[in-house]
Formats: structure tokens, sequence, C-alpha cells
């Protein structure tokens, strides 16, 4: 795979390329925003859609045995986490995954805990099911980000279901087994079921991703775990995510729960897609995985060298890159006029996850280094004129 080529994605319906301006009120902007790819899909994954295609037959569908099996595969392969095909239940997406999750197993006004500055749905998923949201901002520290393990027991006591991200988004953090370990002892305190969002799990720059279900081995506390080939493989738009349960009981809820939804209509695309991804996509993902380490640490090196007053949080996780410019002393509104009006880029802003992104804002680096080095000139060349 050459991740070095341009594909250019204008007038393709991209939510990235073609609708920022609605997003960010202009349309001279360079996206780095939406958190998708602009890598095509490994070459096995195409050709079994192409098979698909060529059929030409697109009635009703079942997702088949074989998708399952190569699901756990997978995850024993990357996570040393053994699962059955029985634990799984296939969704369109993580987001309302989570959504039916919170419907079928807290009810209204119940407490449910995220660690903000975190990705934005969290908040709608939580708000608009008439739910309590309860803050347990990550602390900065002189070495990154960390999680509050005495405020997050506090808001436990408050709690019926916390919502972990894992990796997190924004920030960038791979969460060690001990942190983990440690949240598992604090919702089993508290009995507290975690919902675990781990969409970027593969995507690991530094470290060593562990699935929380295997960090809270021998701990009675429920975890679900949410998953997905869609942001390892750039499959986002054809909808399928999955969920590993620990407990049959709570499994046999949220099927029913789905079924009264009228949720399960399966995408033969999405179900071939995902089962040659993960059975032949993992020599590409290696290879996609050294290309953004390399695109991150150009973009690190680059900001910090010159543009001193800039930040950059290098990720574990992700290809995600959360960049500090609280240096630059702007207010919110004025540092996001800033970077639309001089910059001409489209970044993530801060404050969309959470009050405490103020000041910073997020960088997509899953790109080619083309892309990466426009928008760097871009922000650049505002930075001195901003210091001139």
């Amino acid at each position: 795979m050459d991740f070095q080529n341009v594909i250019d994605r204008n007038q393709t319906n991209s939510m990235k390329w073609d609708f920022y301006p609605d997003v960010y009120g202009a349309g001279d902007l360079w996206p780095m925003w939406v958190a998708d790819m602009d890598f095509q899909a490994p070459k096995p994954v195409l050709d079994a859609m192409h098979e698909v295609i060529n059929h030409g037959v697109f009635g009703y569908h079942r997702r088949p045995k074989s998708l399952f099996d190569a699901t756990t595969s997978w995850l024993e392969h990357r996570f040393n986490w053994s699962i059955s095909d029985e634990q799984i239940v296939f969704t369109p997406g993580v987001v309302p995954a989570i959504s039916h999750i919170i419907q079928t197993f807290t009810k209204k006004e119940d407490g449910i805990i995220i660690q903000p500055p975190v990705y934005f749905p969290f908040y709608a998923l939580v708000q608009n099911n008439e739910r309590t949201l309860l803050r347990n901002p990550l602390q900065e520290t002189k070495n990154g980000f960390t999680m509050d393990f005495e405020d997050l027991e506090e808001k436990m006591k408050e709690a019926e279901m916390m919502i972990l991200c894992s990796p997190h988004n924004p920030i960038g953090r791979v969460w060690t087994q001990e942190e983990l370990t440690r949240l598992a002892e604090l919702a089993e305190k508290h009995e507290v079921l975690v919902v675990s969002d781990e969409i970027h799990a593969d995507i690991i720059l530094d470290g060593k991703h562990t699935p929380l279900s295997k960090a809270a081995e021998g701990k009675n506390v429920e975890t679900m775990t949410c998953l997905a080939p869609s942001k390892t493989f750039n499959l986002a738009s054809l909808q399928l995510s999955y969920v590993v349960f620990e407990n049959n009981e709570s499994k046999k809820a949220y099927e029913k729960h789905l079924q009264q939804e009228f949720v399960g209509i399966n995408n033969p695309l999405a179900t071939v897609a995902a089962e040659s991804a993960y059975r032949h996509g993992e020599e590409w993902l290696e290879q996609m995985l050294e290309y953004v380490r390399a695109n991150v640490e150009h973009v690190k090196q680059y900001v910090e060298s010159e543009m001193p007053e800039i930040k950059v949080v290098k990720p574990e996780g992700t290809y995600l890159i959360w960049i500090d410019m609280r240096g630059l002393n702007m207010e919110n509104k004025e540092l996001e006029q800033w970077l639309r009006r001089d910059a001409k880029l489209a970044l993530s802003d801060g404050p969309n996850f959470g009050k405490e992104g103020g000041g910073f804002v997020r960088m997509n680096a899953a790109c080619p280094r083309e892309t990466i080095e426009e928008g760097l000139r871009r922000l650049k060349e505002a930075y001195d004129r901003l210091n001139t």
C-alpha cells in the first residue's frame, strides 16, 4: 500500500472534504478534522466487496458464522483475549450501540460517568437519553494526562454506568493494565456497569492495548466492550460494529431491546469487508501504523521547533493529535476564528470535547505526508504573521 498517494476525496460526499463549509462557515479551509483516514482500505477488503457487487443481488442478508470466527480470532491474536462467538452482538455503529446499552440497562435520571475532554457524542448519548451526566475530568500532569481516581470514586457513588474511552479520544492515552484494573476495582466496589468504547484498540502507536474486560478478570464487575473494524481499516461508512458481553443474561436483554427497536438488517458489503479485514488486513494495518507514527513524529518536531508557543501531546494510540495552543493566549472563540480566517485550517475545536478542551485542537494524522505538510505550512504562516 502506498500511503503517500494522495486520493482526491472532493465531490465524493465525504464529510471531511465536501461538507466542512457547513460546519466551519468557510469554503477554503484545509480539512484535518473528521476521524477517518485518507487512505484506501486494504486490497483484500476491496476485492471481497467487488465480488459482492459483481454478483449483483442485494437481498436480505444474515451474517455468517465465518464473520464471528474471524472476529474472535482477531481479538485472540491481537490482544490475547479469548471470547466465544456467543458473546458477540453485531450493531450498526459504536455510538448507537452505546445508546441502546443506556436504554437497556439504565433508567431516566440515572448517573453516567464520562471523562472529559472526551469524544463529543458521549455527552449527547447521556443527555439525549435523559440520564444524569457525571463528569470525571482527566488530570493534566507534567507527564501527560491521567485519570483522577479519587474523583472517579466520588462520582461512582452516584452512578449506575460509566462510559470509558480506551484508547482515549482526543487525548490519545493508551490506558495501562494497572489503570484499568484500578478502575475495575472501583466499579466493583460501587456496582457500576462499565461500557468501554475500544473502537481505536487496533491503532496503538506506543504501548499495548489491554481490553478492559481482560483487566477486570477476577473482579465482580460487569463490562461491555464496543469494538469495530471501522477505524482500523477505514470502513466507518459501512456501519458495522459489535459489543462483547461477559454476562449472558445481559446479552439476551440487549438483543431483546434491539429486536423491539427493529435494529438488525445486515449489509453484505459490511460483512465481507469486516471478515476480509480481520483475516487478511494485518500487514496493511502494520504498515499504516508505521506511516502514522512517522506523521505524528513529524508534526511534533516541526511544531515545537518552528512554533514554540504551541505544544503537541504525542498520542500513544489513535491517529489523532491533541495540540495545546494555550500559549497563544487566545480565548476559545478568538482561537477558532484565527484558525479559520488566518490559518485556513479545519481542525476539531477542543471545546467540542468539553470545557476542559479549551485552548486545544485535534488534528488528524491519518493522511499522506503531503496533506500534513500543507496543514503545517498554513499553520506556520499564520503563526509567523501573529508574531510580527
